[in-house]
């Protein structure tokens, strides 16, 4: 093989690991999976969103049904008002529960719906009445901390009685 040949295999090969490289970063962000399908949108309220992020999961029974697209606060009540697009193919109950969950002990978060067992369905542009807001590791840790000095606190006065 001669040098010209040997340099553009090599270039061939470049542009491969940089296609993959790539590849790679749009499963990560989420990106990977756009979908051409119809969707329909649906709103929900929460107190806290911890970590969500535009273009984070919506599932159900761990089926991905649809992504958050927008985040943003109601600057009346001071919630987080997350708008979702859900597949056209599927649909929920009105008393569906949604909540915010985490992949593992910290990953990645996502909504997560609770299909109830109401007759009517949600509708499109509707809004999802019953929700759980995220739960944030620090202040679980906090919650923890401040249990463990009040029971601390509280056996050294009734030991010095």
């Amino acid at each position: 093989m001669n040098k010209r040949t040997i340099e553009l295999l090599v270039g061939f090969f470049v542009l491969l690991g940089m296609l993959g490289l790539l590849f790679l970063a749009m499963k990560a962000a989420n990106l990977g999976s756009v979908s051409s399908s119809n969707t329909y949108v649906l709103q929900a309220r929460f107190d806290n969103i911890g970590g969500l992020k535009v273009r984070a999961p919506v599932r159900t029974a761990g089926v991905t049904v649809g992504r958050v697209t927008r985040i943003a606060l109601d600057p009346k009540t001071y919630q987080g008002v997350v708008t979702m697009a859900i597949e056209d193919g599927y649909r929920f109950p009105k008393d569906t529960a949604a909540k915010i969950l985490t992949n593992g002990l910290l990953g990645d978060q996502y909504i997560g719906f609770d299909p109830g067992g109401d007759d009517k369905n949600l509708a499109p542009g509707d809004t999802v009445a019953q929700t759980q807001s995220a739960v944030v590791l620090e202040n679980l840790i906090g919650q923890f901390l401040g249990n463990k000095a009040d029971s601390s606190a509280a056996a050294a006065s009734g030991s010095a009685k």
